[in-house]
């Protein structure tokens, strides 16, 4: 059976970002190294993907905690300049 393609879910590439998003990272570079190896993506590339997605309703449905935390520090940083 195939998948249909549902415009209201989030691609695979999307909940990969999400997902790496909800892990804690050891120490510098550690997240930029998984973002480069798991991703393949320059991190430069990976953040303007993810800012993109907190922008995305289907992201916000899909991970409410994690979209929402990414909001705040977001607006905070924001707030600060």
């Amino acid at each position: 059976m195939e998948e249909e393609h549902d415009a209201t879910r989030l691609g695979p590439g999307e909940r990969d970002i999400l997902a790496l998003e909800r892990r804690g990272f050891p120490g510098p570079g550690a997240k930029e190294r998984a973002i480069r190896e798991e991703l393949g993506l320059a991190p430069v590339r990976y953040y303007q993907l993810l800012n993109a997605l907190l922008d995305d309703p289907r992201a916000l449905a899909h991970d409410p905690v994690t979209v929402n935390r990414l909001r705040r520090i977001r607006e905070k940083r924001r707030a600060e300049r």
